[in-house]
């Protein structure tokens, strides 16, 4: 649980959940590399399993190294916990599972392609059904799916790859006005440019893959709960209000008050399902935590530049990025997103197959990778890779034409960016006269 008092971001990015004279004076946090914790005693074990008392007893639901993580990212986010996991579809997967059991979940359509992909085939079976809706901001549209068995709302702050900007405030307005929590992912503006719980998300979700670390090194995610707002006995939701044998059957609101979503998503999911994240793996996320703002703030920056130069530019069909003039989501960007809106966003290549390959084989100092948010500058056609299991009918419904190209924005110099971008033009123009 954090405990973080009103600390800039900056400072806690560096400082929050660790204090380095209850770890032998480390001024890293140590990776504490082991399966199991000595429990001591059989009287204390059974404290521990009673949840009479807080103690480490295996790595899979609990490590030091771990929980700094999740203290750092709750404070960063203005939550009052955390639960990271080995990936961002995990994270994603836990908490629509755990809002969202027994009921359905609306979910908004123009996301990634694997996540979409859940929503079709996977999450059904597992006893969540899903109702995706095509606009997250048409709050009409929005109130119609709304069912007496919706349990959640899903949307993606910033989506991916086409940057639609979600009103979020608006939104969240909404669920709780039916008593539905709204969960946000915020993967791609990260709390550096984006707060989700400030504006009333009740969850928010990352692929600490992504920009949270930034360097490319790790697969990690990260649930975050919003301090004590949303009542998870309201009625929607009657697995929060089931007796749990382990916590002598109270439920888990009673034994967890202050933090119930991510008690249930620790003691339910995590420990049975197991997706947990490696001590060695929270370090390096710690590591490109401590960074996070410079690189963000640096590569929105480069991000818009690229942008507007491919906006004009006569091969280009079109560009995503939110604050360019022509944008439909330039508003909603300006209000939510002030310090920028990251270094991702899609273009839309003008001519057929074989140019867009090669304009794609033509780039040198861009990197054909499937991540994003790294500190490299990267390029994906997305239809092909990252949506490649979706149907022509379902690339349409999550927006993503078959032009569309993926930019993630690093760190090289921007005119260096640039110009890679124009020789690889010329040379797949070249190749066709």
């Amino acid at each position: 649980m954090s405990t973080e008092g009103k600390k800039g971001f900056d400072t806690l990015r560096i400082h929050a959940g660790y204090e380095p004279k209850e770890h032998l004076g480390s001024v890293q946090v140590p990776i504490y590399q082991t399966t199991a914790f000595d429990i001591g005693s059989p009287e204390r074990a059974e404290r521990l399993v009673h949840f009479e008392e807080v103690g480490l007893l295996y790595s899979r639901i609990g490590n030091p190294t771990v929980a700094a993580l999740e203290q750092r990212v709750a404070a960063l986010d203005g939550g009052v916990a955390a639960v990271a996991v080995a990936s961002g579809m995990a994270a994603l997967s836990y908490a629509l599972l755990a809002a969202g059991e027994g009921g359905r979940v609306i979910a908004a359509a123009r996301i990634y392609g694997g996540t979409y992909d859940g929503y079709r085939k996977v999450y059904p079976a597992l006893g969540v059904e899903i109702d995706l809706i095509d606009d997250v901001n048409d709050l009409e549209a929005l109130e119609g799916l709304i069912r007496p068995d919706t349990r959640a709302i899903v949307i993606e702050s910033i989506s991916n790859p086409i940057n639609i900007v979600a009103d979020i405030q608006a939104i969240a307005d909404v669920a709780h006005s039916h008593g539905i929590p709204l969960i946000v992912d915020n993967t791609l503006a990260t709390p550096y440019l984006l707060r989700p719980i400030e504006y009333g998300a009740d969850i928010v979700v990352y692929s600490a893959t992504k920009a949270l670390s930034g360097h490319g090194s790790i697969i990690g995610g990260l649930i975050v709960e919003a301090p004590k707002r949303f009542n998870w006995l309201g009625g929607r939701h009657p697995q929060f209000a089931k007796p749990v044998y382990t916590f002598g059957n109270r439920n888990v609101v009673e034994t967890f008050p202050d933090f119930p979503f991510s008690a249930r998503v620790r003691t339910h999911y995590l420990a049975i399902l197991g997706a947990s994240l490696s001590p060695f793996d929270a370090y390096l996320i710690l590591q490109g935590i401590e960074t996070l703002s410079e690189r963000l703030h640096r590569q929105s920056a480069s991000a818009l530049a690229i942008a507007e130069y491919l906006a004009k530019h006569p091969r280009v069909e079109w560009v995503s990025h939110p604050l360019l003039p022509e944008s439909p989501y330039r508003q909603l960007a300006k209000q939510y997103l002030p310090k920028g809106v990251g270094g991702i966003f899609s273009f839309g290549y003008k001519g057929d197959g074989k140019e867009n390959y090669r304009f794609l084989n033509a780039l040198k100092l861009f990197s054909y990778h499937a991540n994003l948010g790294d500190a490299r500058s990267l390029i994906i056609n997305s239809p092909h890779t990252t949506h490649h299991e979706l149907t022509p009918e379902e690339l349409k419904a999550t927006g993503v034409v078959p032009e569309t190209l993926r930019l993630s924005i690093g760190l090289e110099d921007v005119a260096d960016l640039i110009a890679d971008l124009e020789q690889a033009f010329a040379k797949a123009v070249d190749t066709v006269n």
